[in-house]
């Protein structure tokens, strides 16, 4: 069971997608952990919610529509082991949280889907929040099509606290975190 060691806080990070990457890319960014999480005191990291923001431009300010010139997706992805050069699959264990964007550019319309908020696939006794227990998280957020005359600026705003979690829990965690489902 996890005792909480301090009330919630922001962590963000921002991955910007510049005009002209080209389709199909993963760009990455990290939120560093090693401050919160403590191995020999069984400190981790409890993640409680996950949200993703859009931004188009320098200004923060500009339309998706400036961003792409055709139909498209954009998708966003927080892990807690690094997905190197691609995305993870929906029951890989270390995925967090994913959301993505589906631009219906012909016919002006934008979707938001959010995939898990955060994601859990713990025991029942941890179940309230996303345990992390390595050091660093990484935000991966892919684009489906080119991007044209503005870049992209996509931010992971996750609410954590720092837990301490017994020696069983502790363990458990990092062994179903390094473990892979591909």
């Amino acid at each position: 069971m996890a005792t909480a060691k301090t009330g919630s806080f922001y962590l963000t990070e921002t991955v910007t997608i510049p005009n002209a990457t080209a389709a199909g890319s993963v760009l990455q960014g990290s939120m560093d952990l090693s401050a919160y999480v403590n191995v020999p005191t069984g400190q981790a990291i409890a993640i409680e919610h996950v949200d993703f923001i859009w931004q188009v431009g320098a200004d923060y300010a500009g339309r998706m529509a400036g961003a792409v010139a055709s139909d498209t997706a954009l998708t966003a992805q927080l892990a807690d082991l690094n997905p190197g050069a691609g995305l993870m699959r929906a029951d890989d264990h270390s995925l967090v949280a994913s959301g993505q964007i589906n631009v219906d550019f012909t016919n002006n319309v934008l979707t938001d889907s959010s995939d898990f908020y955060p994601d859990n696939f713990g025991p029942a006794a941890l179940s309230e929040a996303f345990m992390v227990v390595n050091d660093t998280l990484y935000l991966s957020v892919s684009n489906g099509d080119a991007l044209t005359t503005d870049l992209l600026n996509v931010t992971a705003r996750v609410r954590a606290r720092v837990v301490k979690l017994s020696t069983k829990d502790w363990m458990a965690i990092a062994i179903q975190s390094t473990a892979s489902d591909n």
